[in-house]
């Protein structure tokens, strides 16, 4: 598949997220109490044109600069507008004409909504696999974000490594994509369906773990997945024997973090200050700290706690001088869970 054809399918083919024909670039109803509040804000015409399969909203967003890859019609980027607030920047960047024109034509809008004297958003047409064209400064973001778009690129190395770019050190990427559970022949990629509906252009998890690390994440974490149902009996008897799932990842751009959980014998403490979450604090699958508890941590994930945006909320025991080995309980496999149920929360365990 060209960035033609997707372009075609999501410019042309597809009118509004009724169209889709599997539940890949769909995004459960199960949300946050504080994001329905903000989604009902939201102009009707870009809610009726959104194709994403996860949350790409994580937390302590105020004042931040986000750049959101693969924007479509921007139900996303106005959602961000109104958490990172006034002073906060969101910058779109999509390839396909149509779905910017919807989210230009209604920036007035969400700027009258919001409250804002200037809007904090704006638009680039362009391709992610190509950022350097946009004349975006190295690391100039806090946050970049992306929801579905990733499977869709035909050089998601590219993508990544541009990322990094982009990011301060510091910085994360927090984004939602389709994975396989192996890797999907050659020949399905030319279907036009399963390419545009978030099918065949899906990395094997285990090569986007690869790709993720030689751009410079080194420690990408998963935050959540859930395995989706091929219910189009068409496209079941097509690709049905390989299982897909969407999951959210954040990446953070922190320098020389280890291939490995090390124990260092540090600990946090979560104040409780992150708005969104005031009993506790999710960090990604196996990382949920109970507020005022002194949480085990291992010394990567002490660093992205402390090098990050997140360090206010969040007390530090220890300075890593001594190594204590591995972390326990670590171990190596497929990080899904096939039934779709959620990872346990542990007081301190493998990153």
């Amino acid at each position: 598949m060209s960035q033609e054809d997707v372009k075609h399918y999501y410019g042309q083919v597809l009118t509004g997220s009724e169209d889709l024909q599997t539940d890949a670039c769909c995004t459960p109803d199960a949300l946050p109490a504080f994001l329905k509040g903000v989604l009902a804000d939201i102009h009707p015409e870009i809610l009726g044109r959104y194709y994403g399969c996860g949350l790409v909203i994580p937390e302590a967003l105020e004042g931040a600069s986000v750049l959101d890859l693969g924007c479509g019609s921007g139900r996303d980027c106005y959602a961000l507008s109104r958490l990172v607030g006034e002073h906060g920047l969101v910058v779109g960047v999509d390839m396909t004409e149509e779905q910017l024109a919807v989210a230009r034509r209604h920036l007035d809008f969400h700027t009258q909504r919001y409250g804002y004297a200037k809007p904090n958003v704006e638009f680039l047409h362009g391709y992610i696999e190509r950022l350097d064209e946009l004349e975006l400064a190295d690391s100039r973001f806090d946050l970049i974000v992306s929801n579905c778009v990733l499977n869709l690129s035909p050089d998601k190395a590219a993508v990544l490594r541009g990322a990094y770019r982009l990011l301060k050190p510091g910085g994360e990427m927090y984004f939602s994509d389709v994975y396989a559970d192996r890797r999907i022949p050659k020949a399905l990629s030319h279907d036009p369906v399963l390419y545009g509906e978030c099918l065949s252009g899906a990395l094997y998890w285990n090569d986007f773990l690869s790709l993720a690390k030689k751009a410079g994440f080194s420690d990408p974490r998963l935050v959540e997945d859930r395995p989706l149902q091929l219910n189009n009996p068409g496209i079941q008897a097509k690709i049905g024997h390989i299982a897909f799932y969407a999951a959210t990842y954040r990446l953070f751009r922190i320098d020389e973090l280890e291939p490995a959980c090390e124990d260092y014998g540090q600990a946090v403490i979560y104040k409780g200050t992150v708005a969104e979450q005031p009993r506790r604090f999710r960090l990604d699958k196996h990382h949920v700290m109970e507020a005022g508890r002194v949480f085990p941590v291992c010394g990567n994930t002490y660093r992205m706690l402390r090098e990050s945006r997140l360090a206010p909320h969040f007390e530090f025991i220890g300075e890593g001088q001594t190594h204590y080995g591995i972390f326990k309980g670590c171990g190596v496999g497929i990080p899904f869970d096939p039934q779709g149920t959620a990872g346990a929360q542990q007081s301190g365990g493998c990153c």
